[in-house]
């Protein structure tokens, strides 16, 4: 019993980090709050392959991980975005777009969960992925404009929703004598990233925001290559049409 219980334990903390991050953001702890998403991506990147080392994979563990990941990685980002970048904006634009990013979030992980994946890739942008991105980059307030956030978020927005191939590497498992260990990798984490949170944070958000950028690219690439083959096809037809018209 205990045994089936470890991974939903990984899970509760991914919520209430995300819980913690949402009230830090609320008390200015605008640093601390992006600190907090980015733990909830470690243990939630450890729930799912504690379960599979341990054989306890279940859809109450399934359907827990996505309620914790819509408060986790779609309200505690988007908050924090508000907080930072929106609060001294019109209402109703600041609020729509606050909104937008966990509802599109949510729908994320609603099809994420009914319909059958793509091996080795995620169909849209993971919403961690996705609010990690959105925690980290509000770090950089002071530097670029709401605008520029408004615009950033409805991109994440569009991405997690789209069916843009992104790498998955959650099915990168661990051996199951590694699973005691896991704990205290989760602790480590905590304590260098409230020794250097900023800095940390700053970190992950580049390496996230290039796996952001990696599913545009694929799909400014896609669409590309449909135009190509649309312009051969037409140009095959005009030739066909000259030879034989």
């Amino acid at each position: 019993m205990i045994q089936k219980s470890i991974p939903s334990l990984f899970t509760l903390g991914n919520l209430l980090l995300g819980m913690f991050g949402i009230m830090m953001a609320l008390n200015g702890k605008i640093g601390m709050a992006a600190i907090m998403v980015i733990i909830a991506m470690l243990a939630d990147g450890l729930d799912g392959r504690v379960a599979r080392a341990l054989g306890t994979e279940s859809e109450f563990g399934k359907e827990l991980d996505s309620l914790s990941d819509v408060v986790s990685f779609g309200v505690a980002p988007a908050l924090i975005m508000y907080v930072t970048s929106l609060h001294d904006l019109h209402n109703a634009l600041a609020w729509s777009v606050t909104a937008i990013f966990p509802v599109f979030g949510a729908l994320r992980l609603a099809r994420f969960n009914v319909r059958p994946g793509v091996p080795g890739y995620f169909i849209g942008l993971p919403i961690p992925a996705a609010g990690g991105v959105l925690a980290t980059l509000s770090l950089f307030h002071k530097d670029v404009s709401p605008l520029f956030m408004i615009i950033a978020a409805l991109l994440l927005s569009y991405l997690m929703v789209s069916t843009v191939k992104y790498p998955n590497f959650k099915k990168v498992g661990i051996p199951k004598k590694a699973v005691v260990g896991a704990p205290i990798v989760i602790v480590v984490a905590v304590a260098v990233a409230v020794v250097f949170p900023e800095q940390i944070s700053k970190m992950i958000f580049v390496l996230l925001a290039l796996y952001a950028l990696y599913g545009l690219k694929q799909n400014v690439d896609r669409l590309a290559a449909r135009r190509r083959r649309r312009n051969r096809r037409r140009s095959d037809d005009e030739a066909y049409h000259s030879k034989n018209g």
